[in-house]
């Protein structure tokens, strides 16, 4: 086991704990890299300057450097530190604050739900995308464009991503694009979360549009995993259908986060955690291995709805925490409970996890044993 193998084993949390007990922060020979494992190391390391997002000589994975997915990941605030970062967010963050939750249950409950293998996958990776894209004023047809162009987008993320997948990033980033503009061009759209993000943003209209298209993006990778975890956690006790679905989800993005690790770019000699540090130095910061550490929340391992003081590292922490992590919280549960009165059975669910080097996304089946 190595904490990149771990992010989709069976159960990667022991492992997680012999992390932590061998020191918070400590270097990996075999993958050239430092791990940071702790609730003091991760946070550290999140705080720190000069620890980067990406590495300062490769703002852009060189695999899509050239073509439009690479010109939107080279402008996404959550790949950028300074202004770059900093511009977006402060108009996003505020807009997103004022998400009506109603609003959201409301788009979520229109949907349209099977109680099968494909209606579930839908229900994951298509539908949460589908709504944020509504809320930004995109129609119902729309919305659902939107939705399978940023699936076939956010492949271009991953490192795992084939020649094929890349090329299918370059073109729906492209279209994603285009339908940007041309939402943004019409007078008739009403979205009070398109008018509060344009209302606070000072910066191009490319560069608003990456950031919109990153909304969405992230939407993909993060409720995925939530609806995922929480349908598992259900199906192992199954008292918790009857939870706060809201508690469960808070609980699940702790527990048993959907986004396990992230990775920090040392841009200049530097000490963290009592350990000096140089540059060019990789640092993967095991988000999911802080969420159990003791120091950080009393008796780790317990599942827990009404955890008292529950911190989690699960959506960053410092100037990168995700601003959407409310959004994010709020589909999961809605879709939850769509699927939960659906009727469907989760004891035949069956499960593997989704290949990622960070992400914890199952991907299910129905019928067999897991």
């Amino acid at each position: 086991m190595d904490p990149i193998i771990a992010a989709t084993h069976a159960d990667p949390y022991p492992y997680y704990a012999k992390l932590r007990n061998e020191g918070g922060l400590t270097f990996h020979p075999e993958l050239k890299l430092w791990i940071a494992s702790s609730a003091r190391a991760v946070c550290a390391v999140l705080a720190h300057v000069d620890c980067r997002v990406r590495p300062p000589q490769e703002p852009v994975p060189y695999v899509i450097a050239q073509g439009p997915a690479g010109q939107v990941f080279g402008q996404l605030m959550r790949m950028n530190d300074g202004e770059r970062q900093r511009c977006p967010r402060s108009a996003i963050e505020p807009a997103l604050g004022l998400i009506n939750e109603i609003e959201v249950q409301h788009l979520v409950s229109a949907r349209l739900f099977t109680a099968d293998a494909d209606g579930l996958y839908k229900a994951m990776f298509r539908g949460p995308v589908a709504v944020v894209a509504a809320l930004l004023g995109f129609t119902p047809t729309q919305s659902r464009t939107i939705s399978e162009l940023t699936a076939d987008f956010v492949a271009c993320l991953s490192p795992l991503s084939n020649d094929l997948q890349i090329a299918a990033a370059h073109v729906a980033a492209a279209q994603l694009r285009g339908w940007f503009i041309e939402l943004l061009a019409d007078c008739n759209v009403h979205s009070a979360l398109l008018s509060s993000i344009r209302h606070g943003f000072e910066g191009d209209e490319d560069t608003l549009i990456a950031n919109l298209i990153g909304l969405c993006s992230q939407t993909y990778e993060a409720c995925a995993g939530l609806i995922g975890n929480a349908l598992l956690a259900i199906r192992r006790q199954p008292g918790l259908r009857d939870a706060s679905l809201e508690a469960l989800v808070a609980e699940v993005q702790r527990f048993d986060p959907s986004v396990q690790n992230t990775r920090r770019f040392v841009a200049a000699a530097c000490d963290i955690d009592g350990l000096r540090l140089e540059a060019g130095d990789m640092i993967l910061i095991v988000l999911a291995s802080a969420n159990r550490d003791p120091e950080l929340n009393e008796d780790p391992d317990r599942f827990l709805l009404d955890r008292p003081n529950r911190r989690s590292f699960s959506f960053g922490s410092g100037r990168h925490e995700c601003p959407g992590q409310a959004l994010a919280v709020g589909i999961a549960a809605a879709t939850l409970k769509k699927i939960l009165v659906s009727g469907l059975d989760l004891n035949c669910l069956s499960w593997n996890y989704r290949p990622s080097l960070n992400g914890r996304v199952p991907l299910f089946n129905i019928g067999g044993v897991q």
